[in-house]
């Protein structure tokens, strides 16, 4: 299972989009201490929001585009019936193609997090909790939209995989919204439905905390306890399932 991770880690690492995407990434954190500049707002908050923004965007991207290929390439070129022939277990082939994604993007991720917070110390923004803790809860987001890829792969085409991975990355942040659209409408039933679903969906609004950085109220640190357990044991369950699912899976 971890030569498995350490391969697919050495796989990644070169794959040329990833670092035209880290590219792009760095030269739109450094961009935002100018558009912090051009703007009449406050640009201290310009440069938090838009760099913790870029980061949680282009690796958004990265998940969807380039995990979503390597497991169908593997299909597609017929290496994976030479990896399940050796004396390799299915669960082994997945978790160990998750781990190494994992430990790719917790050390970019790690790296672009220290760009970022040297950029803010530079500027003389206060490096607050609230701002290392949104770091940390994107990368738990991230690991999310990766087991949801690595769920819907298990079953779907790639195509797909990438368009419902991203309607349920975009509807887990919306859930305040739907939920208050139901109390506007005093439909009970879009209600509970909302509240239903809200448990079922990853909880992506709740690991949004880039909103709190300006704001006064108080995050508590079991708030951040319960939300990062919240998070593991979601992206544990779903990968169990997508074991299972794979371990039944016939490949022609």
């Amino acid at each position: 299972m971890f030569n498995i991770a350490l391969n697919t880690f050495k796989e990644i690492v070169r794959n040329k989009f990833l670092y035209l995407i880290l590219f792009f990434a760095f030269a739109f954190i450094a961009f935002s201490i100018s558009l912090g500049k051009l703007t009449i707002w406050d640009d201290n908050k310009i440069i938090v929001d838009f760099g913790l923004a870029m980061i949680e965007i282009f690796w958004i991207i990265w998940v969807l585009f380039v995990w979503s290929q390597l497991l169908f390439k593997e299909v597609e070129w017929k290496t994976i019936f030479l990896i399940l022939s050796k004396p390799i277990k299915r669960y082994e082939f997945i978790l160990g193609k998750f781990l190494g994604f994992s430990a790719t993007i917790f050390l970019i991720i790690l790296f672009q997090s220290l760009l970022f917070l040297w950029i803010l110390y530079l500027k003389d923004i206060e490096i607050t909790k609230i701002i290392v803790v949104s770091l940390f809860f994107t990368y738990l987001k991230l690991e999310i939209l990766l087991v949801l890829v690595f769920f819907f792969s298990s079953f779907m085409s790639n195509i797909m995989t990438i368009l419902i991975s991203l309607m349920v990355y975009l509807i887990g942040h919306s859930f305040s919204l739907l939920i208050d659209m139901a109390l506007r409408l005093k439909n009970q039933v879009l209600l509970r439905t909302m509240e239903w679903l809200n448990v079922i969906f990853p909880p992506l609004e709740a690991l949004n905390t880039k909103n709190f950085i300006w704001s006064p109220k108080y995050i508590s640190n079991l708030f951040l306890a319960e939300n990062t357990i919240y998070a593991l044991v979601f992206v544990t369950i779903l990968l169990y399932f997508t074991v299972l699912i794979f371990s039944r899976k016939e490949f022609e």
